[in-house]
């Protein structure tokens, strides 16, 4: 039945009174604003004596979902299915999320940390069981700034008591070479850039790991280097065609971002690649610069313990012994090792220093320090102790130990 009246919302008249489960309201009926609401009988204390309350008051309203939770699980599950993750995965992720919006310090945050609360809850629940999803993946579906969600992430996991085992570089290398396009036929990718996804992560992990061994790793962002690992593998593996494709090339090809560190990661990667292969007695006549040396890391790979120990030092000044050609260093085998190339003759970052020491294996901000450090100024020799020095009277006071000296020290000092 139409009432009189027009909608504060649209301005229309078309006032209807409706009965909603016996319960009746007047609603407009081009926006569907609910202008009234009738009254019911609940199970408050009110029913005890008999009163009727307003149907947004009542148990019926209490038990629904609230609108921010129902959008929050809704956005979990989608992105549940955008990622592919099995069901279990999605309940915890949830049910994490149904816990957070019930604490405090989630209910007065902006709607924005509302949104990445949801990721945050996916992203916990993904390194909880050793799922390998990165922070950046994340943010990159969410539209999301890492350092924003980062924080939010850090608030979820302190208020929830959350234990979060942190991604291993292996499961990140393995994720991050998922990403790639160069494994699957493409109209703009050439054929002898394609790859075999198995051989690629094989060979990259193996720099990854020399990447570790040589404090290239230490405080540095992964990405950057398994971009740079990456692409070292990706060569080796072809060098014919592959040699003249620079690095930024690579990343548009295989339809990744290009971090900025990923040259720098690369130029101290070969560095170290060089001095591994100065080792090499077949290398020795060979003229290798960061190029041609790309083509023998399969067999830098294969003995870089050996490599690595007779190439560098383990500490500043500290000098290996000479191994004759065709010896394994001392606790190994002659068999399987490679002979050492002379000393005479090899351009690389591995042959002595002038002082007769091999160059220390140290991370690079120490051998390439930004800043030079000012050496501190000599200080004055300090005069042998006699005894007939002045002494202040705060130190005077320092000494003093029972109220009978401090009374007599405070009247001598006034006298």
């Amino acid at each position: 039945m139409a009432a009189r009246g027009r909608c504060p919302e649209c301005g229309s008249a078309a006032l209807v009174e409706d009965a909603h489960y016996a319960q009746q309201q007047l609603v407009c009926a081009a926006c569907g604003c609910v202008l009234a609401e009738g009254v019911l009988t609940t199970t408050y204390t009110e029913e005890e004596h008999l009163r009727e309350v307003a149907y947004s008051q009542s148990t019926g309203q209490k038990e629904q979902l609230s609108r921010c939770l129902q959008r929050g699980i809704r956005r979990v599950q989608d992105l549940c299915k955008v990622l592919q993750l099995p069901a279990v995965f999605e309940e915890t992720a949830v049910s994490y999320f149904q816990r957070a919006l019930q604490l405090p310090a989630f209910h007065l945050v902006s709607l924005e940390k509302k949104e990445l609360l949801g990721g945050c809850c996916v992203f916990v629940t993904c390194r909880q069981h050793n799922w390998p999803l990165t922070m950046g993946t994340i943010c990159s579906l969410l539209y999301a700034k890492q350092d924003l969600f980062a924080s939010v992430f850090l608030s979820l996991q302190k208020e929830l008591g959350l234990s979060v085992p942190a991604l291993s570089l292996a499961d990140l290398v393995t994720t991050h070479l998922n990403s790639f396009r160069l494994f699957q036929p493409a109209a703009n990718i050439p054929e002898p850039f394609l790859e075999d996804k198995e051989k690629l992560l094989a060979r990259t992990m193996g720099i990854v790991e020399l990447a570790s061994e040589t404090w290239l790793v230490t405080g540095r962002h992964p990405v950057p280097i398994a971009t740079a690992a990456a692409f070292l593998a990706w060569q080796s593996l072809r060098p014919g065609p592959r040699l003249s494709c620079p690095l930024a090339r690579f990343c548009r090809l295989a339809g990744v971002d290009l971090p900025p560190p990923a040259h720098l990661r690369l130029k101290e990667l070969l560095e170290i690649l060089l001095g591994m292969a100065s080792q090499l007695s077949w290398l020795h006549g060979f003229a290798l610069d960061k190029k041609t040396v790309v083509k023998h890391i399969g067999d830098l790979l294969q003995h870089r313990v050996f490599l690595l120990k007779n190439a560098f030092s383990q500490q500043d000044g500290q000098e290996q012994p000479d191994t004759a050609p065709g010896q394994g260093s001392p606790g190994q085998g002659s068999t399987g090792s490679p002979p050492v190339a002379q000393e005479k003759g090899c351009p690389s970052a591995g042959k002595r220093q002038p002082g007769g020491t091999l160059r220390p294996l140290l991370p690079p901000c120490l051998i390439h320090p930004r800043k030079r450090l000012r050496p501190a100024a000599p200080s004055a020799p300090d005069s042998a102790p006699t005894g007939d020095e002045p002494i202040s009277d705060s130190e005077i006071e320092q000494y003093l130990r029972s109220p009978e000296e401090i009374r007599a020290f405070r009247k001598a000092k006034a006298w």
